[in-house]
């Protein structure tokens, strides 16, 4: 990618010394961990999850202070320009809609921290918290993509972070309130199949940001885009129940397979359009 004179977001926050806290639960890459660790345990993922936030005891006093260029590490300077390129095209395209688009907040933390969502554990992988519009991030995780699931490319890394911001449009946009609705009307196999077409649409978003940032500033370079898909396909639930248990549960999905999330981080990349982007819960 082609970032190295890109601008750093002002809209980036960096904690440090928070130690091990509860986990928390949010709607990123990360919280598929769990549900394999259930079916690997051969226990219910929403009672695992419960317990899973009990388990953490309290860390120690926790530094804050915004993220500048003269504090950050080097994938941390990465990831908040990254950010910054979301807020360029996500502000261009809410004025096409006639309306504003609110800046979320990315907190880049280390081991654990707090989030409106509860507490936030770096295990859990990113995620993004609806209650306060920060995306959440142990940069470490970026380590893991690439050592646990081979996933190479500074630009796989700016498919996590997208997908993310992707989920803050679909808040900002309403549709994650509606998902959220339904839930306590739905069976837990079918709510999965509501979480799957959010997580679809996320990649969707995800692409669609590649895209457009690429049209305003120019910053893909060859491979990029095959660096996003190897992403997407890491972290699909087929692939990841089978090398947590052996075996694949599509009941048990919440995020798509590697095929989908594929597909339509692919179609969002390929289209540019909003209007394709919808898995079933609407868009635009």
């Amino acid at each position: 990618m082609r970032l190295d004179d890109e601008r750093m977001s002002d809209n980036v926050e960096k904690r440090s010394g928070g130690g091990m806290r509860k986990l928390g639960i949010g709607g990123g890459i990360g919280g598929i961990i769990i549900i394999v660790l259930a079916l690997f345990l051969k226990q219910d993922p929403a009672q695992l999850m419960q317990a899973v936030q009990q388990v953490q005891g309290p860390g120690g006093e926790e530094q804050s202070e915004q993220l500048t260029a003269t504090n950050a590490s080097a994938i941390e300077k990465f990831s908040s320009k990254v950010l910054a390129s979301t807020e360029d095209v996500w502000d261009q395209q809410f004025r096409s809609m006639n309306m504003t688009y609110e800046k979320p907040k990315m907190v880049l933390f280390t081991d654990g921290t707090t989030s409106g969502c509860g507490s936030a554990e770096s295990a859990m992988g990113p995620f993004y918290c609806p209650a306060d519009n920060k995306v959440y991030l142990d940069v470490a995780f970026f380590d893991e993509l690439e050592q646990r699931f081979g996933v190479k490319g500074e630009f796989a890394k700016a498919y996590v972070i997208a997908h993310e911001v992707g989920h803050h449009v679909q808040n900002l946009l309403g549709i994650s309130r509606k998902v959220q609705a339904m839930r306590s009307r739905l069976s837990e196999k079918e709510y999965n199949k509501l979480s799957v077409k959010l997580e679809l649409q996320a990649d969707f978003l995800a692409g669609f940001w590649a895209n457009h940032a690429d049209k305003m500033r120019n910053i893909l370079v060859a491979g990029d885009i095959e660096s996003g898909l190897n992403a997407a396909s890491a972290v699909g639930d087929d692939k990841l129940q089978q090398a947590g248990t052996g075996h694949v549960v599509p009941d048990a999905f919440t995020h798509g397979t590697s095929e989908q999330r594929m597909y339509w981080f692919k179609k969002g990349y390929d289209s540019g359009d909003l209007s394709q982007g919808d898995t079933g819960l609407g868009l635009k």
